[in-house]
């Protein structure tokens, strides 16, 4: 699960970013409604934690847009203020939920908690073409043969099923995968990219992983599955 975290106050956020990173999920920051605007633009969240209280474009301005562009995920509302109005102001222009300052971070856990499960289920099986993926058992196949994946293979496989059809930069697969900074490292996620293919298209006639020239990767396939390459006729009649 990603989380993104919109606060000003760096104390605040270094202390919101570590204790949902040591829950065990992926967390980014933005300190100005702008950047968080345009941080969802690019990424998918599933939960956006926002401050209401932010200099320049305010936390009510990035519900109201986030809301308007069709953003999905979760989205809970810090503020300092415990009046009425503004948590119902919040609420009206799509927040899930809101937490007032100031808090403890355990019952922000369990706020966070809370939303990711009621939140949009995630698919628990994914398909491109012939290509399938068990996002729970953690099992993959292509034309019902079986393939063994390393975890950080598995982790890009199931990022860029999950965002069929959409180009995605290295820097966004870096990011999401290893939920670190992207500092230049592309070789990292071409190597990665070469391991796929050899496990999931070098031995088919479709090819599902594409490279964006300029960009990066996409998966991308057709809904009918893909035909096999024949057996040579001396492995028929064995």
């Amino acid at each position: 699960m990603r989380v993104l975290i919109v606060e000003d106050d760096k104390a605040l956020a270094d202390g919101l970013t570590r204790t949902l990173r040591q829950s065990g999920y992926a967390v980014d920051h933005a300190e100005t409604g702008e950047l968080a605007l345009r941080a969802c633009a690019e990424e998918h969240y599933d939960l956006v934690v926002l401050d209401v209280s932010l200099p320049g474009l305010d936390g009510f301005e990035v519900l109201r847009q986030l809301r308007r562009d069709s953003h999905a995920g979760s989205i809970l509302i810090l503020t300092a203020h415990d009046a009425e109005a503004d948590r119902v102001r919040g609420l009206d222009l799509g927040a899930d939920d809101y937490l007032v300052k100031p808090f403890a971070f355990v019952e922000l856990l369990a706020r966070v908690r809370a939303l990711l499960r009621r939140g949009q289920p995630a698919p628990e099986k994914l398909q491109v073409a012939d290509l399938a993926l068990d996002c729970i058992r953690r099992k993959v196949t292509r034309s019902g043969e079986s393939i063994e994946l390393a975890p950080k293979e598995f982790g890009i496989l199931e990022y860029m099923m999950r965002n069929k059809g959409r180009p995605l930069s290295r820097t966004m697969i870096v990011e999401h995968v290893w939920d670190m900074d992207y500092d230049g490292l592309t070789n990292i996620v071409d190597v990665y990219i070469r391991h796929l293919r050899s496990k999931i298209d070098d031995r088919f006639s479709l090819k599902l992983i594409q490279t964006v020239r300029g960009i990066g990767y996409m998966i991308e396939g057709p809904d009918k599955p893909a035909e096999r390459p024949p057996e040579p006729a001396a492995e028929r009649q064995a």
